[in-house]
């Protein structure tokens, strides 16, 4: 399964991070991603997240 986390992104006085995942589809079988931005300390948890 591929994991980036892509770029850090500051906006203001917010530090954003946004991480990037490949997920399989029940449905078809085919690999998409998924795209969040959030706080850095919480990407770790994202990627282990199913």
């Amino acid at each position: 399964m591929a994991k980036k986390s892509v770029a850090s992104i500051q906006t203001g006085s917010k530090r954003l991070t946004k991480a990037i995942r490949m997920v399989k589809s029940p449905k078809s079988g085919a690999y998409v991603f998924e795209e969040k931005i959030m706080n850095p300390e919480n990407v770790n948890d994202y990627f282990k997240a199913k």
